[in-house]
């Protein structure tokens, strides 16, 4: 029997552990250790999109937020878009994420998440939501390279999780890193590891929401373009 694309992903997502070290004040939150729920959303997201052998084009995050892929481990996904759009609704929790709305809206104009899906994997090179003790019993997001010692302490779990999640089925001659400083942190690993081609940038979904909301259109055409110009 042929493994899909959905059986590797799902396979790695049930494995997914960070067990190294972190400065005092960060957490890991894993969503598949956390919630069996996780674990069931995921599997019928990816069966549903996942079940077949193609390559995919990767789009790389950073590391995902507690809302979106923190709560429903499918990244750039809160519980709000994976039942309006994909179809599947969660019971144990109700999210909304910034950067899922600017993802499912651009999504919408490539064509659709089956259509989008069919083309495209996206992952982190840390997969598992990473937070800090803002104050007392307060957590935020925090992203990998937010503190150097986080960064040193992850960094070869990511490019570990980085090697894994290409041989899922990802095409490496073009990536699509979101995030400038993301990206400087990824090519850095890709000098190490010889990972990936071409690391094609675009700005994170979060910025443009954040602070870019009026040119929101202009980020969504920027989106689709360039990654129409990478499938042939």
């Amino acid at each position: 029997m042929i493994e899909t694309f959905a059986d590797n992903i799902i396979e790695y997502n049930k494995n997914l552990a960070y067990i190294g070290e972190l400065p005092a004040g960060f957490r890991v939150v894993n969503p598949f250790c956390d919630n069996p729920e996780a674990v069931k959303v995921m599997e019928q997201f990816y069966r549903k999109y996942y079940t077949d052998s193609r390559q995919r084009k990767f789009i790389i995050g950073i590391n995902p937020g507690r809302h979106g892929a923190g709560i429903t481990g499918i990244p750039f996904t809160d519980t709000k878009h994976l039942e309006n759009v994909c179809g599947i609704r969660m019971q144990s929790a109700q999210t909304h994420e910034i950067s899922s709305v600017f993802v499912y809206d651009m999504i919408a104009q490539y064509g659709g998440a089956e259509l989008f899906y069919q083309d495209f994997f996206i992952n982190s090179p840390f997969p598992l939501a990473i937070v800090r003790e803002k104050e007392v019993g307060k957590w935020v997001n925090a992203n990998y390279y937010d503190d150097t010692s986080l960064l040193r302490m992850t960094e070869e779990f990511m490019i570990t999780s980085l090697k894994k999640q290409i041989t899922i089925g990802i095409d490496c001659s073009e990536v699509f890193v979101l995030g400038k400083m993301n990206a400087t942190y990824i090519s850095e690993m890709n000098k190490k590891a010889n990972l990936f081609g071409r690391i094609t940038v675009l700005e994170h979904p979060r910025y443009i929401q954040q602070y870019k909301s009026k040119d929101k259109q202009f980020y969504i055409d920027k989106y689709i373009l360039t990654l129409n110009n990478s499938i042939v």
